[in-house]
């Protein structure tokens, strides 16, 4: 069905495209168009079912009230919960949400970057990946309206909104090795992303602090993208080289769904042959039979606290720096307990 046009409700009112323009952009008053005529071409334009094309709109006003968000992954639970939140906030402020995902691949997000500043976007809500920090570094000297969730790059001046993934390693290692666990592996990405350092190094110091040696064995990195069966595999192999191992922390959900796929396939019982933690929760961590112990991130906050600081630039109340760091929570459940004395 074609959509209508100002030139259709023109033709019906009778008058020039210019003047159902200037009522339709809340002009008539200053144009010193009649209330009876501006009265006629609204309820046109509403009878019509007249549909304002946001692009053209952006052109005149410099605005389409659209902002994008742009994350790793729009099917991971974590990047769902915020995107929600996130938009329905932005709702609320009469702003549209554009949902992009860059799969961590640094070449899709430059170029969904540059697809996206070709369209007038109002305003960026971005999961960074490292490869696009030059069009961030460009953004920001223009003072374009932004702000990065999850990951960010400490040593630019733009806003973020993350979590303290430092403290949710450390909390969590420190947590089995006083249930009496001492002999923990770690898995983790082979990216080097900010929040995914700050994990590693909340692993290691908890064991320092604890007198427990950092054994390179116990350590397995896993290259972001691989595909699933490769990953469960390559966790396959981890556990079955380092049967010392009795405890696993997983820093990232996806990881931590391999690993218990893994655990399956061998055969070990959690968490009385494997305990296990996961940074980021699921549904099926919740319901898996043992449930698995997490750290949750907050995403209701984070997802407020993006869209508090992008409206505050997008509507000039505020281009103050502003650098959230929000705390993770342990979510104890199941998968971890007092091994039986041997």
């Amino acid at each position: 069905m074609k959509s209508v046009s100002i030139k259709d409700i023109a033709r019906e009112a009778g008058v020039s495209t210019t003047t159902v323009s200037f009522v339709l952009n809340g002009k008539a008053e200053e144009k010193r168009i009649s209330p009876d005529l501006k009265n006629k071409i609204l309820k046109l334009a509403q009878s019509l079912n007249y549909k304002p094309n946001q692009l053209a709109r952006g052109l005149r006003t410099g605005s389409t009230q659209t902002v994008a968000l742009i994350v790793e992954d729009i099917s991971n639970i974590f990047f769902a919960n915020i995107s929600k939140v996130i938009e329905d906030e932005l709702d609320r402020f009469g702003y549209r949400l554009m949902y992009c995902s860059t799969e961590n691949n640094d070449k899709k997000a430059v170029a969904i970057m540059e697809m996206l500043l070709q369209r007038q976007i109002d305003g960026f809500i971005i999961t960074p990946t490292i490869g696009i920090r030059k069009i961030l570094e460009q953004l920001a000297a223009n003072q374009a309206a932004m702000v990065l969730i999850d990951r960010y790059f400490p040593d630019l001046p733009i806003s973020y909104v993350a979590v303290d993934n430092y403290a949710g390693a450390f909390q969590s290692v420190a947590f089995m090795i006083n249930q009496g666990y001492s002999n923990i592996g770690i898995v983790t990405i082979e990216y080097e992303q900010v929040q995914m350092e700050r994990r590693y190094q909340g692993y290691e110091d908890a064991l320092r602090a604890h007198d427990i040696p950092i054994k390179p064995n116990l350590i397995q990195k896993i290259p972001f993208g691989l595909a699933a069966t490769d990953a469960v595999e390559a966790i396959s192999n981890f556990v079955s080289r380092e049967p010392a191992m009795n405890a696993i922390f997983f820093t990232t959900n996806y990881l931590g769904t391999y690993g218990i796929e893994s655990l399956k396939l061998l055969r070990k019982n959690i968490p009385s042959d494997m305990a296990v933690i996961s940074f980021d929760d699921s549904d099926l961590f919740r319901l898996n039979s043992p449930s698995i112990t997490v750290v949750r991130q907050p995403f209701e906050e984070i997802g407020h606290n993006a869209v508090r600081i992008i409206l505050d630039q997008l509507l000039g109340k505020s281009r103050e720096l502003r650098q959230v760091i929000l705390k993770p929570s342990l979510i104890v459940r199941e998968s971890v307990k007092q091994p039986v004395p041997g």
